[in-house]
């Protein structure tokens, strides 16, 4: 039993009450008696925000009954469904007994653990739950073996020397294409008009896994698979923002002192919960993902969460290597499209929408031209943004067709001549030969200037 599992059984038949009677608040409910109730209130203050209110509840439950095994599971996962896993660990790793209390508690404890970062407690837990002897959950067990030794490559020792304050991790929301930055002059003809009830969906930074020193590397400018994690984001933000009912963030990591943060696990419902609370009005997916590298074989998984009860709804693998690269993102891009019912706009609301031929050089595009956006508001140093336009020249050339791909050429050279004369002759006659075309004439951007 997981934070996003629910334990269903047979209701009880209540008795009917009076036509004119209004049913009974949980508060009433809870005062009457009972351990059901009490816990159907305390779920009820969860739901409403008030998690003093709830634990006040549980505190009285677990000093009645805090050895049952239905009370430990019903309050683990309500607190763990809704983002509380801190308040999980604090109430029932006192409690819990494997022996005692089985599987169900110590599941949903396992996961607060890893949420939490306590790998230690993880496997401390998870040796007591494989003594269990349950073989229909050994495969589960050893799916949380594996998660514990991802957080381990992360663990205190590894980064014992990086200062505390160099740790802190601030999440930057990206609400535009990242190519965009700069041409606001053009937003009208660039960017969609959005009407009716929208479905709100966040795309977080891609975890890179299996790096033991993922924290070193984050303080370094940054490389090709660290530009992945961030442009892969944006490229499916920038993706929806084109989508007909969606409006869609893109969500990166930045240390202080002023580089891109690396996340060596994937994103935990407390993360996604926090992140939910973080965006004004809430949200109602989120897309998270993971890339491993194994000596230029990569795979990355896609996970699809539905934030209403933070429960993964879906999740896609591609698996590729730099000779079909393209291939499989498109294929990946395709299938998260098509769950999630993409639909193109109407033609003439904003840019038309057609995805890269090439999308691993768009890819590292857009990640490029995010850090020279935050290099220039002074959010992430100056040397850890590109300092060429090698890059985005090779995702032009490589998606002709494409209005985006000339577009983030076009902004990153306005971004680049402020430090001088343009470094780069190919790509500034490639990008002036594009905004003297039709093409750049129909997207609005032909009277830019370079």
């Amino acid at each position: 039993m997981g934070f996003f599992d629910r334990l269903t059984g047979k209701p009880a038949n209540p008795q009917p009450a009076p036509a004119d009677s209004a049913p009974p608040s949980p508060e009433k409910l809870a005062t009457a008696g009972g351990v059901l109730p009490q816990l159907a209130a305390a779920k009820a203050k969860l739901v409403a925000k008030d998690l003093p209110g709830a634990m006040a509840i549980y505190e009285e439950v677990l000093a009645a009954a805090g050895d049952r095994p239905d009370v430990l599971l019903t309050l683990s996962g309500d607190l763990g469904t809704h983002g509380h896993v801190r308040e999980l660990v604090e109430l029932v790793a006192p409690r819990y007994d494997a022996q005692r209390h089985g599987p169900g508690p110590g599941l949903n404890l396992l996961q607060a653990y890893l949420a939490v970062r306590q790998p230690e407690a993880a496997q401390h837990l998870l040796d007591l739950l494989f003594a269990l002897g349950r073989p229909e959950l050994e495969e589960r067990l050893f799916g949380f073996s594996r998660a514990i030794a991802e957080i381990d490559l992360a663990s205190e020792e590894r980064v014992a020397h990086v200062a505390p304050e160099e740790r802190r991790i601030s999440l930057v929301s990206v609400s535009k294409p990242a190519w965009f930055y700069g041409l606001e002059g053009q937003a009208d003809r660039l960017l969609p008009r959005q009407e009716g009830r929208l479905r709100r969906v966040a795309f977080t930074q891609s975890a890179l896994l299996g790096d033991a020193n993922v924290m070193e590397r984050a303080a370094r400018p940054e490389d090709a698979t660290g530009r992945f994690t961030r442009g892969f984001a944006l490229w499916l933000a920038d993706t929806f923002w084109a989508g007909a009912g969606y409006e869609a963030i893109a969500g990166v990591g930045v240390f202080s002192p002023k580089h891109f943060a690396l996340f060596p696990v994937e994103w935990t419902p407390d993360n996604l919960r926090q992140l939910n609370e973080s965006v004004e009005g809430g949200l109602d997916y989120v897309v998270t993902s993971a890339l491993r590298d194994r000596n230029a074989d990569y795979e990355l998984t896609a996970r699809i969460w539905e934030v209403k009860k933070f429960r993964e709804l879906k999740s896609f693998t591609a698996r590729w290597t730099p000779a079909d690269a393209d291939a499989a993102l498109r294929q990946l891009h395709d299938q998260l499209r098509a769950y999630m019912e993409w639909r193109a706009l109407p033609a003439g609301n904003g840019l038309a929408y057609a995805p890269p031929a090439a999308p691993l050089a768009y890819v590292q595009a857009l990640g490029a031209a995010l850090a020279q956006f935050l290099a220039e508001k002074d959010v992430i140093a100056a040397d850890h943004a590109p300092a060429d336009a090698s890059l985005f020249l090779q995702a032009a050339l490589a998606n002709p067709g494409d209005a985006r791909a000339q577009l983030a050429l076009v902004t990153a050279l306005l971004r680049l001549r402020p430090r001088g004369p343009l470094p780069d002759d190919a790509a500034l006659a490639h990008a002036r030969a594009w905004l003297a075309s039709e093409a750049a004439a129909a997207t609005g951007a032909g009277g830019i200037a370079l």
